[in-house]
């Protein structure tokens, strides 16, 4: 289908051009630093996380910026994720990230059945990297890099 496929590079190329949530953030931020050496990018994440309706799962994401270069799919999947992940508890974040990567195709994840109802709105533009393999990982290093903010937070 031609017409998805022209929306979803625009989708992709607006991300690109214009990305959210660029910039940093200063301690305590959490920040992690993400790198794909088979093409050079680079991400970071940072993460405030407001804990006063609980920690762990329960924590939310106050505010998240990133940082880095690299090719438009890396740029953009993570302009994307920031968007989608803003205000998020700690557990739909979670979530989210098994979604993608399960979007990407990636195996050995411990699914759960309600994963399949979380919609990942302008995210599913990426869904046509899954036929390039070699670009996976573009897609997901913003993803890793979150998750990667996560594990330190806890």
């Amino acid at each position: 289908m031609p017409g998805l496929e022209d929306l979803y590079r625009e989708i992709i190329l607006d991300h690109y051009r214009t990305p959210r949530n660029r910039g940093e953030l200063e301690p305590p931020a959490i920040k992690a630093d993400g790198h794909n050496p088979l093409c050079g990018d680079d991400i970071t994440v940072y993460l405030d996380l407001d804990t006063s309706a609980g920690t762990g799962d329960d924590a939310v994401i106050r505010d998240i910026k990133i940082g880095g270069q690299g090719c438009s799919i890396s740029q953009s999947s993570a302009s994307m994720m920031s968007q989608a992940m803003l205000g998020k508890s700690v557990g739909d974040v979670n979530a989210r990230i098994r979604r993608f990567k399960t979007l990407m195709g990636i195996e050995g994840l411990d699914e759960i059945e309600s994963d399949a109802d979380i919609d990942l709105g302008d995210l599913e533009a990426l869904q046509g990297v899954v036929k390039f393999p070699v670009r996976i990982k573009c897609a997901v290093l913003s993803w890793n890099t979150l998750a990667q903010a996560l594990t330190q937070a806890e």
